[in-house]
């Protein structure tokens, strides 16, 4: 149930002529009373004597029985209750009751008293209800409304409960703006999938991934095609900014601008520059950049580089202080910005729809405090200077191989904003993992399916001598592991490790030391991915050459070379093989 206290008018009748009219489209049907502060208070939706009318002139009497300069600038309160689409249909009565606790609990109406405002609430369709109140009470007096958007919406939630309803979870007042009906109405006219307010907000997300001053991010924002607006201090110093799509004109034919902060709270200009102060200028990172762009394999190289970032900021936000976890949370949804920018179509739309679901995750009353998440933003910064992926080869191995890294870290942030009791967050982060679990098995499927072959055509003796190792490094996964269908991408993945020189068995152990394995349903997918990440494997195993063989084992690459513990190489973790 989503109670929304819309803006406070001057014209009661103007509010009625919509209430109990068509609607802009056509929409309303059957207008009509469910409850007021009157049981006999007239109904010009049923009562064909009643009129408009009489009804405004009953809800502004308070107002007009006091002086002129008493009266309020804006007497006209409404409220809007509306319905999920998977809840049943209230019948008036519920409706009506539904009415009286919020007026009640907005503060509009008192019933213990008799000393309220004049209210009525309204019915034009199935799924929801409008409530107008003039705000002069009946003694004179104005009413307490102090809060009473907070109060309206802990009765929606008490109300749920009893109805059975579809229960939503409490917000905490940093959400972006949802679109008016009105906006919704617009797209529906214009053929849009989306508003132009949500449009806007994922263009200037990703123009925020990675960007380090506002020159770049407003050369990125043309580059997508907005119009800009930038509103400066007397003194010549930027202080905000507008956009607008180009198609998307008001009634004058004038573009609609949005300024940043009303398409999301960290979107401000000032909020956003927040991001920019912790990219220090002797960053390691920044001296990478020029080698992912010019790379012969940019695309592979950023999603490797952004695996490593997103292992290393699971710990930050599983352990640190709430300021980095909360900065190190906002950073990991400009990476799944920039993931879905430049990734292939068959993982685009997934990826897409993570980010649009994490967006709701990266903010809380947890202000982030900036600098510590900069191997996150150098990430995303060569996700987009590393450009567009092919979903095959190293580029949909290694695609598959960061996705498997940010479903952990995202999962943890699930897991951080439980904790905190951001009920709103924890389920956002949550839908996103869901997402990600999906593009993961689009671009999991070739890659792990190369190597399952790879594992199949190993001889028995090599085939064997993989088994000892799994059994001598992981004894108490070891059977768990034999008897998954993804066993034979992971030998193939120990044969690998141990051609290119690593000791197999201590890259297998250190893969498992800091992570739980109990809850994966496929732990030998998980591992496949932690040890090519820590031995610097080729993610997509396709075109490797067969092994050179003497006894029917791999020839390592460079064998005396052989560290004395490969296996102390801090990689990371696959998660996404956790729960599917």
């Amino acid at each position: 149930m989503i109670p929304r206290i819309q803006k406070r008018g001057q014209h009661t009748i103007g509010l009625l002529y919509y209430l109990y009219g068509p609607g802009k489209f056509e929409e309303h049907t059957d207008p009509h009373l469910v409850a007021s502060w009157d049981h006999n208070a007239p109904d010009p939706g049923r009562d064909s004597t009643a009129t408009l009318q009489q009804l405004q002139q009953l809800l502004d009497q308070p107002v007009e029985n006091i002086d002129q300069t008493q009266r309020p600038k804006k007497h006209v309160w409404h409220l809007s209750v509306r319905n999920g689409a998977e809840d049943r249909i209230l019948t008036d009565e519920e409706w009506g009751d539904i009415a009286r606790r919020m007026v009640a609990a907005a503060g509009i109406d008192d019933p213990r008293t008799g000393a309220g405002c004049r209210w009525a609430a309204v019915r034009h369709a199935d799924d929801h209800i409008h409530i107008v109140a003039t705000l002069v009470r009946e003694d004179g007096y104005k009413p307490d409304l102090d809060n009473d958007a907070a109060r309206v919406q802990a009765q929606a939630r008490a109300l749920e409960v009893e109805l059975g309803l579809h229960r939503l979870n409490k917000g905490d007042g940093t959400a972006a703006k949802r679109p008016t009906s009105a906006e919704r109405h617009k797209a529906a006219r214009q053929g849009r999938e989306r508003t132009a307010r949500e449009e806007l907000r994922e263009t200037v997300r990703r123009a925020v991934a990675g960007a380090r001053s506002e020159e770049e991010f407003f050369d990125r924002l043309a580059g997508a095609g907005l119009l800009i607006r930038k509103r400066a201090a007397p003194s010549g110093d930027l202080l905000g900014y507008k956009v607008a799509l180009p198609d998307d004109r008001n009634r004058d034919d004038e573009p609609v601008f949005y300024p940043g902060a009303r398409l999301a709270p960290d979107l401000s200009l000032p909020r956003i520059r927040e991001r920019w102060s912790g990219d220090a200028p002797n960053n390691p990172g920044l001296r990478q950049e020029a080698a992912v762009r010019t790379g012969a394999n940019a695309p592979a190289t950023a999603r490797r580089r952004t695996a490593s970032a997103a292992w290393k900021a699971v710990l930050v936000v599983e352990h640190g202080d709430d300021a980095d976890a909360a900065a190190h949370i906002a950073a990991a949804g400009e990476i799944l910005d920039a993931l879905a920018k430049t990734s292939a179509a068959h993982t685009r739309r997934e990826l897409r729809d993570a980010a649009t679901a994490f967006e709701r995750a990266s903010r809380s009353h947890v202000r982030a405090v900036h600098g510590h998440d900069r191997a996150l933003r150098q990430a995303a910064r060569d996700l987009v200077h590393g450009g567009l992926a092919l979903g095959r080869g190293e580029d949909g191995a290694s695609t598959a191989m960061a996705i498997d890294m940010l479903f952990f870290l995202i999962t943890a942030a699930a897991h951080w904003h439980a904790k905190k009791g951001h009920a709103q967050q924890a389920a956002a982060a949550r839908q996103a993992a869901e997402h990600l679990r999906s593009a993961y098995q689009e671009a999991a499927a070739h890659p792990l399916g190369a190597l399952y072959q790879r594992g199949r055509h190993l001889n028995r003796p090599l085939l064997q001598r993989q088994t000892v190792v799994l059994r001598e490094a992981l004894p108490g996964l070891a059977e768990q592991i034999l008897a998954e269908p993804g066993w034979y991408a992971l030998a193939a993945t120990i044969a690998d490790a141990e051609a290119a020189g690593h000791d197999p068995a201590a890259l297998l152990s250190d893969a498992v030391e800091r992570r739980e394995l109990d809850t994966a349903e496929s732990v030998s997918d998980v591992l496949v991915w932690r040890v090519r990440r820590m031995a610097d494997l080729p993610a997509d195993a396709s075109e490797l050459p067969a092994y050179g063989t003497t006894d029917g084992l791999p020839t390592p690459r460079n064998a005396a070379a052989r560290p004395s513990a490969p296996g102390r190489r801090r990689g990371g973790e696959g998660a996404a093989g956790k729960t599917r």
